[in-house]
């Protein structure tokens, strides 16, 4: 478990460090700078300790360049605060790839409901477009403190309560499945 929040504090250092600058500060143009500075030393970092760097990790440099110059360009956060839609229509649009969840299931879920199983990945696709789609309409709303609630508590404990349904309904399904073919 230590292992994903450090993945994610990774993956959004450079969101969280404009937050923290912009709300401690009100200087945009400062937040956005160190921001953008920090992401393309994470790079160097990753590069010197020699890890591995996916596409997916030159994509978010790319919108954090992106999106942060457009920012200081115009003053205007939106741009960066529409960052993270960008992520969850990425991923929603890889969850919707036939089947995707089965391999991250335990066997006794991928074997007794593979059916549901799939039903489930397209629920989790239909979740992370429409957490991009919000993430869009808080952030047109230039709000800092609206999107920051958006993001850090509406955003993670929408996945966090669709997770733990998931959990209870798999749990009750692979239980009734397993007791009607009489095992």
């Amino acid at each position: 478990m230590r292992d994903v929040f450090v993945r994610l504090g990774t993956d959004f250092l450079s969101t969280i460090i404009f937050l923290t600058l912009y709300l401690t500060t009100g200087s945009l143009a400062l937040a956005t700078v160190v921001a953008i500075a920090g992401a393309v030393a994470q790079i160097i970092y990753a590069r010197l300790k020699g890890e591995p760097l996916n596409f997916m990790t030159y994509a978010s440099l790319a919108l954090v360049i992106v999106l942060g110059s457009a920012t200081l360009l115009t003053n205007d956060a939106r741009f960066v605060l529409a960052k993270p839609s960008i992520a969850h229509f990425a991923i929603g649009a890889i969850m919707l790839k036939r089947g995707w969840m089965l391999r991250y299931m335990p066997p006794i879920v991928a074997e007794t409901i593979p059916e549901y199983v799939t039903f489930a990945g397209y629920a989790w696709a239909a979740l992370m477009f429409a957490l991009g789609l919000g993430t869009i309409a808080v952030a047109l709303t230039g709000d800092m403190r609206l999107w920051t609630i958006y993001v850090s508590v509406i955003a993670v404990g929408a996945k966090v309560v669709a997770f733990a349904i998931q959990y209870v309904v798999f749990r009750i399904l692979v239980t009734a499945r397993i007791r009607a073919l009489g095992h």
